[in-house]
């Protein structure tokens, strides 16, 4: 038996309670009658994350949804697979279908022939499409649906409570998630979406990538204000060499730290 490590009532990110980086952030949410996985990341790593669920005392029969952010393939590539092993319905938006049940590969990143970057990507049914104003039902807890374009047009972020799972609108360090125009990126379209947040009154933003963190509205804006100037200048470092966030984040999962 594994201890549960969670990080909010109802909610256990399986980085933190592995303590190390599987992958991107994969959140499960539960309470006694049922529970759900909002992101599941690689395929290589779906096995070990049920494992840990299974070892966590959560009976596999009880998930009740399988929910992609988006359709990029460092977060549904294991969709497939944790379908086929959970029988659990999958949620998307529906602009995230095509991309899903074809496995577009280049609209996914799961083809950068440039950067040599070759992976597959299985295909999987999308049982039910969720808009902005939707929810999801997880035994007893409910997700406010928030479609939140930019990053990709599929984006979606999930309300529970004082709680939004972010996806990669924003991190802890400022940063956003990449954009790029075969991926369906708009950049007015991400300014609204981080308004959106910065306006709203949750506390906590739980992203798809990295450390949990505060809403911080002062950091949100100037994020916006950086995206502002790309309108007339592209600089989006998506070849960057190094995300420093994310040395970071290994250090805080290996020392067990929580949100602070």
């Amino acid at each position: 038996m594994l201890q549960r490590r969670p990080l909010f009532p109802g909610v256990i990110e399986m980085n933190h309670q592995a303590g190390w980086r599987i992958g991107c952030n994969v959140y499960l949410v539960h309470d006694d009658s049922g529970w759900g996985l909002i992101d599941v990341g690689y395929s290589e790593t779906i096995e070990e994350i049920i494992e840990m669920i299974r070892q966590m005392d959560f009976p596999l029969s009880q998930c009740e949804a399988l929910v992609a952010t988006h359709a990029d393939v460092d977060h549904i590539q294991g969709l497939a697979k944790a379908k086929s092993l959970l029988k659990a319905p999958t949620f998307s938006h529906p602009k995230a279908v095509d991309s899903l049940e074809t496995g577009d590969r280049i609209k996914t990143f799961a083809e950068i022939a440039a950067q040599n970057v070759h992976m597959e990507m299985p295909l999987v049914k999308i049982d039910h499409t969720v808009e902005d104003g939707d929810s999801i039902q997880i035994g007893g807890q409910r997700l406010e649906v928030w479609h939140t374009p930019g990053h990709t047009d599929s984006q979606l972020a999930f309300r529970l409570g004082n709680l939004l799972l972010s996806g990669d609108n924003i991190y802890r360090d400022g940063a956003v998630g990449a954009i790029d125009a075969h991926h369906g990126s708009d950049i007015p379209s991400f300014i609204k979406s981080l308004d959106r947040i910065a306006a709203s009154d949750v506390e906590w933003l739980l992203p798809s990538h990295g450390p949990i963190f505060r809403k911080d509205e002062k950091m949100i804006r100037k994020t916006i204000s950086r995206l502002e100037s790309y309108l007339k200048l592209a600089d989006f470092g998506t070849c960057a060499t190094e995300w420093p966030l994310m040395d970071e984040w290994d250090r805080e999962l290996a020392e067990g730290r929580v949100p602070a």
